[in-house]
C-alpha cells in the first residue's frame, strides 16, 4: 500500500498493491493495522455507503457538523473527480480544496478526515462510489456547501452543466457555512 498526501496533507491518496495474472487481479482494499499505523491514531469505521450515479452527476459538498464523519472513499465501477474541502478553522489549509480522480481502473482510494466537506463529479457513463464512514449518518447535523462557491474555487472538470440534487442546489456559501 502506497499512501501519499494530496495538496492538503491530511487528505491521503491510498494506492493498494494490485496482483495481476491471467485470471484477473487481487488487491487488499483495506487493512486496519496499516491504515492506523500511517495515521498514527485509531480509526473506527461504523458504516459503509454505496452511491450509484450517472454521467455528469455532481454530489456535494456534504458534511455533518454533529457526528462529523471521516470517509475512506473508492470507486468500484467507473470514474469520478473526488473533492475534499477543509472546514477546520484552525487548520493551515482552512478553506482549501484537494481533488483527485478515483476509478475502478486505478484502484485508488482517498481518506477524508473529519472536519472536511466532500463531493464528487462523475466522469464516466456511470459510477459506483463506495465509502467507509467513522460515524453514522445524522440528517439533523448534515450540511451542504454550494459546489460552485467562488470562495473555494474548485476546478471541477465539467464538460457540461452538472446534474445536481435540489438539496445541493440550495447549499449555502462557504462564508456562511458552519465550520469546525
Amino acid at each position: 500500500m502506497k499512501i501519499t498526501p494530496l495538496s492538503i496533507p491530511d487528505v491521503l491518496m491510498i494506492e493498494p498493491q494490485v496482483f495481476h495474472d491471467n485470471r484477473g487481479y487481487f488487491l487488499e482494499s483495506f487493512n486496519q493495522a496499516k491504515f492506523e499505523q500511517h495515521l498514527k491514531r485509531p480509526v473506527h469505521f461504523v458504516q459503509d455507503n454505496h452511491s450509484h450515479s450517472v454521467h455528469h452527476v455532481l454530489r456535494g459538498l456534504h458534511y455533518q457538523v454533529v457526528k462529523p464523519q471521516g470517509k475512506l472513499v473508492r470507486v468500484t465501477h467507473g470514474e469520478v473527480f473526488d473533492v475534499a474541502v477543509d472546514l477546520r478553522i484552525n487548520s493551515a489549509t482552512f478553506g482549501q480544496w484537494a481533488g483527485c480522480i478515483l476509478s475502478a481502473e486505478n484502484h485508488r482510494q482517498v481518506w477524508i478526515p473529519e472536519g472536511f466537506a466532500h463531493g464528487f463529479y462523475v466522469l464516466s457513463p456511470t459510477a459506483d462510489l463506495s465509502y467507509k464512514a467513522t460515524d453514522y449518518w445524522y440528517p439533523q447535523g448534515e450540511r451542504t456547501i454550494l459546489w460552485d462557491d467562488a470562495d473555494i474555487g474548485i476546478q471541477w472538470p465539467l464538460t457540461m452543466p452538472p446534474i445536481i440534487a435540489n438539496k445541493d442546489a440550495q447549499g449555502v456559501s462557504f462564508a456562511s457555512a458552519e465550520k469546525f
